[in-house]
């Protein structure tokens, strides 16, 4: 079964509207010199805080969150893709995208060969990779790159915000605090919940029975 089908009358509604600018400030100014930018890293890990700028969209449809979230995982980099091109590629349809298998090649198009890998998290081993993900997320973003992870069911966020795709979705991991024990999440589905923070265990228990590219 396809892993990202999600309610249609909410999606649909939301993805009409989009934000033109990024959902979090960059951490690091694009202005700055490749010196400033490695002391701005080495700052942030000792403050266990980073978060990535992200020139957010919202999806256009309900079964365009794997190309969206992709399309805004990889616009940290700077880089603007159109989403219904990268649906293209990874065979997305009115079902969704098949797994977080589609995706992955795709960032690695973009951005390298073997930068980007998949990980998947059992269900009965949700509890037992909430480090490798906490760890991931840190690597990943301290390399100036977002997490995609295909998720399903219903988590809580940290302002007790509950957010609820049954059928599956795909969101993006754009910044992390506390060393990794909190991630930022962008949201593809709705404008008006872009972004929020979650405790990384709750994401990996989120994400179980799928997986996610770092």
């Amino acid at each position: 079964m396809r892993t990202d089908l999600i309610r249609k009358t909410a999606l649909i509604v939301a993805g009409i509207a989009a934000t033109a600018g990024g959902i979090a400030g960059p951490a690091i100014a694009a202005q700055a010199t490749p010196a400033e930018r490695a002391a701005a890293v080495v700052a942030d890990r000792k403050s266990g805080e980073r978060e990535l700028g992200v020139r957010y969209e919202a999806q256009p449809n309900f079964y365009f969150c794997g190309p969206a979230a992709a399309r805004n995982a990889l616009s940290v980099q700077g880089k603007n893709i159109d989403v219904a091109a990268m649906a293209k590629e990874m065979g997305t349809t009115e079902a969704g995208t098949n797994s977080i298998n589609d995706i992955t090649p795709v960032l690695n198009k973009e951005t390298g060969k073997d930068v980007y890998r998949s990980t998947e998290i059992p269900v009965d081993k949700a509890g037992d990779k909430v480090d490798k993900l906490r760890a991931d997320v840190v690597r990943a973003v301290d390399d100036g790159r977002a997490v995609v992870a295909n998720i399903a069911g219903t988590a809580t966020d940290t302002d007790g915000t509950v957010h609820s795709f049954e059928g599956g979705h795909y969101i993006s991991v754009v910044g992390y605090r506390d060393g990794g024990k909190v991630v930022t999440i962008a949201d593809s589905a709705n404008p008006d919940q872009a972004s929020y923070r979650m405790d990384v265990e709750a994401l990996a228990h989120w994400i179980a029975s799928r997986g996610y590219s770092s």
